[in-house]
């Protein structure tokens, strides 16, 4: 073989040789460059679990903070009362347009005849200058709220963590945006004596067509002081998703 031809085959296979190593370099780079991206992925998807799951329990931390614990805040049980009144609506615009106050048979109500509209305007705090009418609160209740009445006097004092509630009670789930603390009206009636802040819910249970409802109660709690513990447990034992309506708004 020529000398020349020998030299250009060996150059060839060094080409080759070189081709094939650097092919080889590619490839292990590759590699390496996808296990990273599959690991930052995979940290990426912890590191977010991580912090979504701290920010929907800091509602539920930030709440058992306000006012005293449950040991402390002198509350009765919850009640289990017998309700009705779901879809009964009085006052303007229904077919009792002359009965524009409800008589309750419990105080604070939990269930019962109620106005046509209910409130709707996204606030969760009100005081005794602008909490909306009874009957407006208690088709809330139907629609799955809470709501936290307070004695205007007790409630002054602890205006700051009562609207503060308000704000972190309606960030957890079993609330979810149905939470509202409204100053209670005496004209239905006083709260008992030694209790200055009490909970209403409307529970029921619906048949098989989702909406017929099939059993129902009222859920009343009294405490002589305020204790977001007992909101959260209160909010967490009656969640939203429990009332005679709960898809409404």
């Amino acid at each position: 073989m020529p000398k020349k031809q020998a030299s250009l085959d060996r150059k060839a296979r060094i080409a080759e040789i070189q081709r094939l190593d650097k092919a080889r370099e590619n490839r292990v780079r590759l590699q390496i460059i996808a296990g990273c991206s599959a690991l930052l992925l995979v940290l990426g998807a912890v590191v977010t679990y991580a912090v979504l799951d701290a920010r929907k329990q800091q509602p539920a931390q930030a709440i058992t903070a306000i006012g005293v614990p449950a040991t402390a805040a002198s509350c009765d049980q919850p009640t289990t009362d017998k309700a009705g009144g779901n879809g009964s609506h009085v006052g303007s615009g229904t077919k009792s347009p002359n009965i524009t106050k409800v008589h309750y048979s419990t105080v604070p109500p939990s269930n019962g005849e109620h106005f046509a509209k209910p409130d709707v305007s996204d606030r969760k705090f009100f005081t005794s200058a602008d909490r909306p009418a009874m009957e407006v609160l208690v088709h809330n209740l139907e629609h799955g709220y809470t709501v936290l009445w307070y004695d205007q006097q007790a409630g002054d004092a602890k205006k700051a963590a009562l609207e503060e509630l308000a704000k972190v009670a309606n960030k957890i789930d079993s609330a979810s945006g149905k939470f509202i603390v409204s100053a209670w009206d005496p004209a239905y009636g006083a709260l008992p004596a030694g209790k200055k802040f009490a909970l209403s819910h409307w529970s029921a249970s619906l048949g098989a067509d989702g909406t017929s409802v099939s059993s129902q109660a009222g859920h009343r709690q009294l405490c002589g002081d305020l204790s977001g513990e007992v909101v959260k447990a209160f909010i967490e034992r009656f969640p939203r998703t429990s009332a005679p309506e709960p898809n409404a708004s």
